[in-house]
């Protein structure tokens, strides 16, 4: 195994994928699947510098959302996004 270059670092190596359980009620996907699209659209807003939850409003959070390459997030998870910023401090 080669060592990096000076002042590089090896990427790490994406997670692999796990089937979720079956057997769970839908609503436990669907809230299981805005959790993470809340957590992704978290990370991509405090990664561009939204530090604080009043500057992540609706348009923001969508607009980030198409950036990435999400679908547009509802209500609920423009809130829960706020939510993960909020307390995350």
């Amino acid at each position: 195994m080669r060592k990096p270059a000076a002042g590089h670092t090896a990427a790490p190596a994406p997670l692999t994928k796990t089937p979720l359980p079956a057997g769970r009620p839908r609503e436990w996907y669907v809230t299981h699947n805005r959790r993470l699209k809340a957590m992704r659209l978290a990370i991509a807003l405090l990664d561009s510098g939204v530090y604080h939850p009043a500057t992540a409003d609706n348009v923001r959070i969508r607009t980030t959302a198409d950036h990435i390459g999400v679908h547009p997030p509802s209500d609920s998870t423009c809130r829960m996004v706020r939510a993960l910023i909020r307390y995350g401090r």
